[in-house]
């Protein structure tokens, strides 16, 4: 299986949509745990980078390359 590829700032779509109704994350911090910001509500969540492999489900915006 390919591993799914990632970076700071990406926007992801998760496999579960959050309570508030979007299933659509910006990462804000990438290391040994990530931390995701909900687009909708503006909540932040922090996962072992192992978690938040299984659990995302695309990746739908990367960063712009400069």
């Amino acid at each position: 299986m390919q591993q799914k590829v990632f970076e700071l700032n990406d926007e992801v779509e998760m496999k579960k949509v959050h309570p508030c109704g979007t299933n659509r994350w910006k990462i804000i911090r990438m290391g040994a745990d990530i931390r995701i910001k909900c687009m909708g509500c503006q909540h932040s969540v922090m996962l072992p980078r192992a978690e938040f492999a299984k659990k995302v489900k695309k990746v739908l915006t990367a960063k712009e390359e400069q």
